[in-house]
């Protein structure tokens, strides 16, 4: 999925992002709002994840 699909579609796929990735908080969603480095980070930060395996995670439920 593009960055722009998601950006468009973030409200409809944040109930997809909670349910993968509890620890994210509504503050944290709002403002990652739809942006596949910003949920990147988030991932890092809250899960301890090295940058390419939260790029593979999110690619992994995007795809």
């Amino acid at each position: 999925m593009s960055s722009h699909v998601l950006e468009g579609n973030w409200s409809q796929l944040k109930g997809k992002v909670r349910e993968q990735w509890g620890k994210l908080s509504d503050d944290d969603l709002d403002q990652i709002a739809g942006r596949r480095d910003q949920l990147v980070g988030k991932l890092q930060e809250k899960y301890g994840l090295a940058k390419a395996e939260a790029e593979k995670q999110v690619n992994a439920l995007f795809s």
